[in-house]
């Protein structure tokens, strides 16, 4: 059980609460607005309760507010993050993962896989990057673009929810 170092979810407003962990799925603050009109109890200043029932929000939301969480992710090394519009999180995580140090070779075979990905299934290939390299990142590209839609949307989900777990662990 980890808690909170600064900040107890259960003792925040609804305002704060959101502002607090609405960024924590990328662009998707309606999963806190959920998770905070389900109430909140002190079992959820534990990081992992609480990334439990956000997770659980999402597994139980609609397929097209799944679908929409999924395609605001960005693409992984794509023109967002060259331009530099990714969000902070996003970027910390990518650059932790050294996405950014990538050879023009290695952009144009992100650039590649991330237009095949995106043209099988409808949406960005999703990893959570924290603890990779930029080879192994690849390797799971070239392995997921394998997977039937299906898969992949679940894969997309479960790789969502850990990237929320890394988030919420930042705090």
């Amino acid at each position: 059980m980890t808690a909170f170092a600064t900040v107890k979810p259960s003792s925040l407003s609804r305002e704060a609460f959101i502002e607090t962990f609405g960024g924590v799925y990328e662009h998707s603050p309606w999963i806190a607005e959920t998770l905070f009109a389900q109430g909140i109890s002190a079992a959820d200043d534990d990081i992992e309760h609480l990334h439990a029932r956000l997770a659980q929000v999402v597994r139980t939301a609609p397929r097209e507010a799944q679908l929409a969480l999924i395609r605001a992710h960005p693409d992984l090394a794509g023109k967002a993050a060259v331009r530099g519009e990714l969000s902070a999180a996003s970027t910390a995580e990518q650059a932790g993962a050294g996405i950014q140090d990538c050879t023009p070779e290695e952009f144009e075979r992100f650039e590649r896989l991330n237009a095949a990905y995106q043209a099988r299934f409808g949406f960005v290939f999703i990893m959570a990057v924290k603890g990779s390299d930029r080879q192994r990142i690849l390797a799971a590209f070239e392995e997921r673009l394998n997977h039937t839609p299906e898969q992949e949307f679940a894969r997309a989900l479960a790789e969502i929810d850990k990237i929320a777990l890394f988030r919420l662990q930042a705090m």
